[in-house]
């Protein structure tokens, strides 16, 4: 999960670059880059670190230009620690091409070799985002005639890349000279928009949040398989470039990843939580009383939306339990299970008088490593709770995800292998509640009812795009409880009050 935007103006696009990567920060917190085209020429300037420590105004100012691109990076493929894997990547030929990439191909290691074997161009990193980026300048190399380069041979070259790429991948790339191209895979995994200004500015982003907060008005979501063209003025060409598109967002968007002001694929991300608070209550209630429960509290920031509504159907009274400083970063993108954990305290602390001797509901967007979960429910425990119960807005977390989240072992996963009564015990609550799966896509559905699929893989195990190793598929099947069960786990009470 990395963010991305890129901006065709009139006018200087280092500080709408700059101010789109703040508003995308929490897509990513490990590097930040920026490069301007002015001239014929590129200006790049990245570096590992926050938005606000990479850029000051010395960098600010040698990023001339009026078209460029950003990234926020979270790392998924690559090392964390490399300086030279920050985006964006850049290649001298054809033309000139700076890229960044949201997302994570599955077959990097098959393409490494063909770029070395068959294309002739070195890989110098790890990142997967490099063997994008030459795959890209390749084709466009073999589509394109001469000058002028016309957009029909960008289209022609990513309907080739689409041919050899697996996985996911939302991309914008720069041509030096000539304009911007964006485009997505083929089932639209990760988020890629595209909004307009009022000065015939074009700005494309992960999210929509990045095109309002720099005064664009979103036109719409880049569709699966789909390349969009924006020369030097403004003037923009669509096309199709895949065969077969289908769109699969990644449902892990709408429970974590974006932020909720964002609209993803026609689909506000604060009405996917409220619905998912929904459905997460006729979850509790079909299993517990809600007397049992004193107060209903979220673990910010991401299960506000879903706490809330779940409060309001429970009929319970919902209070800001946890203080977070919003100084540390999000503890789920941070690189190390050390970091993580020590982060946790750091971020939140608890008001004792919200604790002090409830019964207390709390609810979280997910439990993926259990870190924060059986932090957090000591921290209410201390506080002089009574009972801690944690219901989750989303299903266990079994499954390793390829398509750009940070899980990708299965070891690292708290509900592999385990039931939920065993995840329960791990984490140290008195009662854990997951979503139902099925009930979590209605949710989403609800807003959008036309997407018939998501892509949802570390929740179910299955990956849309066909290609991911059987073994890895496989690796958390020895869990006892079936993938989206959405159990109950509460000390045998349930059995002894003879609920479900």
């Amino acid at each position: 999960m990395c963010g991305v935007v890129g901006v065709v103006s009139k006018q200087p696009v280092n500080q709408m670059i700059y101010d789109a990567l703040l508003l995308l920060q929490h897509r990513g917190q490990d590097a930040a880059g920026i490069v301007t085209g002015q001239n014929g020429r590129l200006y790049m300037q990245k570096a590992r670190g926050m938005v606000r420590d990479v850029f000051r105004t010395r960098n600010m100012r040698a990023l001339p230009g009026d078209y460029g691109l950003g990234q926020v990076r979270y790392p998924t493929a690559g090392s964390a620690d490399s300086e030279e894997e920050a985006q964006p990547f850049y290649v001298n030929a054809p033309f000139g091409l700076a890229l960044a990439h949201n997302g994570n191909l599955t077959n990097t290691e098959v393409l490494r070799q063909e770029l070395s074997r068959v294309d002739h161009r070195h890989i110098n990193t790890g990142s997967d985002s490099e063997v994008l980026l030459n795959v890209l300048a390749r084709e466009i190399d073999l589509a394109s005639d001469g000058l002028p380069l016309q957009a029909e041979d960008l289209f022609r070259a990513v309907r080739n890349v689409h041919g050899r790429l697996r996985g996911s991948y939302a991309v914008v790339v720069l041509i030096a000279g000539h304009g911007l191209l964006a485009f997505r895979d083929p089932y639209g995994i990760r988020p890629l928009c595209i909004g307009v200004s009022d000065t015939d500015g074009v700005m494309v982003a992960s999210e929509s949040v990045a095109l309002e907060g720099n005064g664009f008005r979103l036109l719409r979501d880049i569709a699966p398989g789909e390349a969009v063209f924006v020369d030097l003025q403004g003037a923009m060409r669509f096309q199709s470039c895949a065969d077969s598109p289908r769109l699969n967002p990644c449902i892990f968007e709408f429970v974590y990843l974006a932020r909720p002001d964002s609209v993803l694929d026609g689909i506000s991300v604060y009405q996917a939580r409220l619905n998912m608070g929904e459905t997460l209550a006729q979850r509790v209630i079909s299993v517990m009383p809600p007397s049992e429960i004193d107060v209903v509290i979220p673990v910010p920031e991401s299960s506000r939306p879903s706490a809330m509504q779940l409060a309001w159907k429970l009929g319970r009274p919902y209070r800001e339990g946890f203080v977070k400083n919003r100084y540390v970063g999000r503890t789920f993108i941070m690189p190390g299970q050390a970091v993580r954990k020590r982060s946790v305290r750091q971020k939140l602390n608890a008001i004792a008088q919200e604790f002090d001797g409830r019964n207390v509901l709390l609810v979280d967007d997910s439990i993926v490593r259990g870190t924060t979960s059986r932090e957090i429910v000591q921290m209410a425990r201390e506080a002089g709770a009574r009972k801690v119960f944690l219901a989750s807005a989303a299903p266990p977390v079994r499954y390793p995800n390829v398509y750009g989240i940070d899980m990708p072992t299965a070891a690292e996963l708290v509900a592999h292998g385990r039931d939920v009564e065993q995840v329960r015990a791990i984490i140290g609550a008195d009662a854990l509640i997951y979503q139902d799966l099925e009930a979590m896509k209605r949710a989403v559905r609800r807003v959008r009812d036309d997407i018939d699929t998501f892509e949802a893989s570390c929740f179910d195990g299955c990956y849309v795009t066909g290609d991911v190793d059987a073994a890895l598929r496989g690796a958390a099947e020895t869990s006892d409880d079936p993938p989206g069960s959405g159990m109950l786990a509460l000390q045998g009470q349930a059995q002894e009050d003879g609920r479900p």
